[in-house]
């Protein structure tokens, strides 16, 4: 696995089990999802649309 001591592992949940990965693992694989994005989309804008639609349907109810 090539883990040395002193080197970052993260921790995430998958289908109920605890998965220890390389830092630099995620910011490659993080890399790879985000490349497909246009540059003249904005995911920050996109999130708080997003959000502000919830805040809007939550207060409806």
């Amino acid at each position: 696995m090539g883990i040395v001591p002193g080197e970052i592992l993260l921790a995430r949940e998958k289908d109920g089990q605890l998965v220890l990965e390389k830092r630099d693992q995620v910011l490659e694989r993080l890399k790879t999802t985000f490349d497909n994005v246009p540059s003249d989309v904005s995911l920050v804008d996109e999130l708080i649309a997003e959000r502000r639609e919830e805040a809007k349907r939550e207060s409806e109810v």
